[in-house]
């Protein structure tokens, strides 16, 4: 068994940010090693760590998804010998939501009979690339030469011949989410109608807004993550003219990057809007006059109706346009 050991633990993709943050402390109790990978899954070197918990990493992998059940997290876990292959695990782990590949011999057997496109780091784009030219499996990928594959799909060619013969040199090194707050919506279908998605991106921003006053903080940027129908994940990020929590600012930003996006004919698949860059409240630029009064009205009223919304416990109040999104 190789010295490099690491779990990929995946969680639901519409996880929310406080259960992704406690899913890594869980995490810090199996390795010091533990690498977030936002917005919903995690990297963990334990093949320093085995002696300690007494335990093979399938079963401390089981352990690990256990424990975090039972604080109501559902993850699933990829057990292998390098990034790629044991996040390529972790998305096909069956019923018990573990993959132990326990030596470079199982990792090859499962790998090689997978679609082409279940490869890490494969995107809709390259695999019907490759599927034009015969390669439909990992395991048709890993047998061409590298000249080979480099010509189809050039520079990342040898990446992803090496990532089909269970090669991925990348290691796990410890981090920190960065200073940053997340929330995300996943459809259940794809979804076209702009009225759909626009009403979905305005609840989003919302949320996004009162978390961070509740929690007395500014975001000096707002990113916007757009998964499309294949799979693709698509990223803008703006800088705020100024810090701020209130929701006409972050709004300003978040319709500013989706029309400039222009995706009016693309099918969606899931939404993540993420306040960047954040700080201490009192670190933001005070109160300001303003000349729009009906602005200055909606700041005035934004504490009462987080007081609303949080004497509930849900998202009571919310911006008209924002009732009517997909489920």
């Amino acid at each position: 068994m190789s010295a490099s050991v690491i779990l990929h633990v995946r969680c639901r993709p519409d996880v929310e940010p406080e259960t992704h943050r406690a899913l890594l402390a869980l995490l810090e109790d199996v390795s010091p090693v533990v690498r977030p990978l936002p917005p919903a899954a995690a990297l963990v070197q334990i093949g320093g760590t085995l002696r300690v918990h007494r335990a093979d990493p399938g079963t401390l992998a089981q352990r690990t998804r256990v424990r975090a059940l039972l604080q109501g997290i559902d993850v699933h876990i990829g057990v292998a010998s390098t990034w790629a292959t044991a996040a390529t695990a972790s998305a096909r782990t069956g019923p018990s939501g573990v993959l132990w590949l326990p030596d470079e011999r199982a990792e090859q057997r499962f790998l090689a009979p997978l679609d082409i496109s279940a490869l890490y780091g494969v995107g809709a784009t390259t695999a019907e690339t490759l599927r034009r030219y015969g390669l439909h499996t990992v395991g048709a990928l890993a047998e061409q030469p590298e000249d080979v594959v480099c010509r189809l799909v050039g520079k990342q060619g040898r990446l992803l011949r090496d990532r089909a013969r269970g090669i991925d040199r990348r290691t796990v090194t410890p981090g920190r989410l960065p200073a940053a707050a997340t929330v995300s919506h996943a459809f259940e279908r794809d979804v076209l109608d702009p009225v759909l998605l626009r009403a979905a991106l305005l609840d989003l921003v919302a949320t996004l807004a009162e978390r961070l006053r509740a929690r007395e903080q500014i975001a000096r940027g707002l990113t916007l993550t757009v998964r499309l129908a294949d799979g693709a994940d698509v990223e803008r990020t703006r800088r705020l003219p100024a810090p701020s929590a209130h929701t006409d600012d972050l709004r300003t930003a978040l319709w500013r990057i989706w029309d400039a996006m222009a995706y009016q004919r693309a099918r969606i698949r899931r939404l993540v809007l993420t306040a960047e860059d954040l700080a201490p409240a009192e670190e933001g630029p005070g109160t300001q006059l303003s000349l729009d009064p009906a602005r200055e009205a909606r700041h005035r009223v934004e504490p009462v109706l987080d007081a609303i919304n949080a004497r509930y416990g849900r998202p009571l109040v919310r911006p008209a346009g924002a009732y009517r999104k997909a489920g």
